[in-house]
């Protein structure tokens, strides 16, 4: 058990008993406390007693569905929400974000996404809500005056790879896909091809990168999509 996340508590609201169990598991194993919820009232009524760090939400639920509990729990709390569906079509990833959900995840997922969006959220919530500044090694972003240096030298980034940096950067470690880089960085209605991540990339390593062509920050991880190393 990993001390450093043990007081931290999780809401599990999700119909499907096996699901609920593999999870539940694993998140106990890293140390997390696991609350559950098998329908959308219950699961209300328990995020309302108990106000966990963090709930994970199914979309479909019996009685009261994912989507109306995640806009009651916008209106009353601030904690992070992932939302679980089986669903994968753009206007119901919109429907779920526009409710106050903070991600998505498409059924099926690897558990290790799952973790990854986990600790993800959890450590947007014990930040301060301002942070200024991102760094890794040599790099460093200015969030607010919008800069990137390299050293003491500022690298000229466009709006777009300035956030495409950003986000990448704040989720050092973790595989992001092209579809939720589209998502966070160009918008929930952004209509347009997973290339323009691509394309973005190539720019960015082209300024970061020692050779671009050998890429030891930014990598790319086949059929999904980029990594942040650091």
């Amino acid at each position: 058990m990993q001390s450093h996340v043990a007081q931290t508590s999780i809401l599990i609201v999700e119909d499907d008993e096996t699901l609920q169990q593999t999870l539940t598991y694993n998140l106990e194993q890293e140390g997390y406390q696991v609350l559950s919820a098998v329908d959308g009232q219950s699961g209300l009524e328990l995020a309302r007693t108990e106000k966990p760090d963090l709930i994970v939400l199914d979309i479909m639920l019996p009685g009261l569905d994912g989507l109306s509990v995640c806009r009651i729990l916008r209106r009353e709390m601030e904690g992070p929400i992932i939302m679980l569906t089986a669903r994968s079509s753009e206007v119901d990833k919109i429907i779920g974000l526009d409710s106050g959900a903070d991600d998505y995840i498409t059924k099926p997922f690897s558990l290790g996404e799952f973790m990854a969006r986990v600790r993800a959220a959890l450590r947007r919530k014990s930040g301060s809500g301002t942070v200024e500044r991102l760094e890794s090694g040599d790099l460093a972003l200015d969030l607010i005056a919008r800069k990137a240096y390299q050293g003491n030298q500022e690298i000229g980034l466009s709006h777009k790879e300035f956030d495409l940096l950003a986000e990448l950067m704040r989720n050092k470690g973790m595989v992001l896909s092209r579809d939720l880089l589209l998502t966070k960085v160009w918008g929930y209605d952004y209509v347009g091809e997973s290339r323009t991540v691509d394309v973005h990339v190539r720019w960015l390593r082209g300024k970061i990168e020692e050779k671009p062509s050998n890429p030891k920050r930014i990598t790319t991880v086949r059929s999904i999509g980029y990594r942040f190393e650091g």
